[in-house]
C-alpha cells in the first residue's frame, strides 16, 4: 500500500515508508518528551509499550527501505522494550 503526497514548499514527496517511519519516531520522541517531564514512569506499561510500538515502525520502515544500521538500532530498542514488559509482567504475577 502506498501513498505519495508532495510537500510543495519543500518539493519533498512521502510514501508508506516515511509514515511509518516519522510515526515510530513520533512516538519515541513523544515518550522521551513525555519521561523527561515526569508525566510518564520509564518503568510504567504506556512508557514502554510507546517505546515497543514506536522502535517497531521505525524498524520496519527502515527495513522497508534496506537501512541496516537503523534495522538493527530499532531492533535492539524495540527487544530491550520487550524484555522490560516481560520483567514487569513478571513482578505483577509474583506479588
Amino acid at each position: 500500500m502506498a501513498f505519495n503526497f508532495i510537500m510543495p514548499a519543500m518539493n519533498m514527496q512521502f510514501n508508506t515508508n516515511d509514515l511509518l517511519g516519522f510515526t515510530g519516531v513520533a512516538i519515541l520522541l513523544l515518550a522521551f518528551l513525555l519521561h523527561q517531564l515526569n508525566q510518564l514512569s520509564k518503568d510504567g506499561l504506556v512508557y514502554i509499550l510507546m517505546n515497543i510500538v514506536g522502535a517497531g515502525l521505525a524498524c520496519f520502515a527502515s527495513y522497508l527501505i534496506r537501512y541496516l544500521p537503523f534495522v538493527i538500532l530499532e531492533a535492539t530498542w524495540m527487544m530491550v522494550s520487550m524484555i522490560a514488559l516481560a520483567k514487569m509482567l513478571a513482578e505483577k504475577n509474583t506479588t
